[in-house]
């Protein structure tokens, strides 16, 4: 199960633009307090022919769509053909990568979103990585703080052989860690630490918390199938 939860578990790294803010780390959420910083020194090397500055740090491709209604903080990074939608509202410490949909209404904050995400209708992420194609449906939100405000926990059961795993993060602010093409039905809450695996469907209106194997459907924490 820790391989599962891994950046190399969760990623292809060949799927961002932020590859190197993952360098020397082993789980995805240890570049969170990186976002910022990596933001800022990699804007600065962008090429001027492709990316183009629209505020303080903030940098949009040529060929991104951006509504003129979107609200844009920096640090941000908008990747090639990407789409910022009407009323969405980036607060600042986003990344968006190529292809990826940040649709009506949609908050970012201190994100990094892999190239071809969707997070088209209604959506809050915050404080966390959605890997390539993963898709949130309407609604479906990040929750990234704790009810006692407490630091965030990544629990989880293993297979027999591996028991369960209790990882602390060290963090306070902690959404949710998505790993390639991931789809989260509507209104479902990702609950702070969650962590989903690789091709696993989550069902609408779910509540989700902990770790979520790989390539599984996932209804509620007793009702976890194989997808066959």
């Amino acid at each position: 199960m820790q391989r599962e939860i891994s950046v190399s578990g969760l990623y292809d790294l060949d799927q961002t633009i932020a590859a190197k803010v993952f360098e020397g780390i082993t789980y995805p959420w240890e570049a969170l307090p990186k976002i910022h910083d990596f933001i800022i020194s990699l804007g600065e090397t962008l090429p001027k022919d492709i990316y183009e500055e629209r505020g303080e740090h903030i940098w949009v491709a040529k060929s991104a769509k951006v509504a003129p209604t979107a609200c844009l903080n920096g640090p941000l990074i908008v990747d090639e053909e990407a789409e910022i939608r009407h009323c969405a509202f980036v607060r600042g410490n986003a990344i968006v990568g190529k292809g990826a949909v940040v649709g009506n209404s949609t908050e970012l904050k201190n994100v990094v979103l892999f190239n071809k995400v969707q997070v088209p209708h209604y959506n809050y992420v915050g404080d966390s990585i959605l890997g390539f194609k993963a898709h949130m449906g309407a609604g479906s939100i990040t929750s990234n703080v704790k009810s006692d405000k407490t630091l965030v926990v990544v629990k989880g059961e293993g297979a027999s052989t591996e028991g369960s795993i209790s990882i602390e993060t060290g963090l306070k602010k902690m959404g949710a860690m998505l790993g390639d093409y991931v789809e989260v039905g509507c209104n479902s809450v990702l609950n702070p630490g969650t962590v989903v695996g690789r091709n696993t469907i989550i069902y609408p209106t779910s509540m989700v918390r902990g770790v979520v194997p790989e390539g599984c459907i996932y209804k509620k924490a007793t009702e976890i199938a194989e997808k066959k």
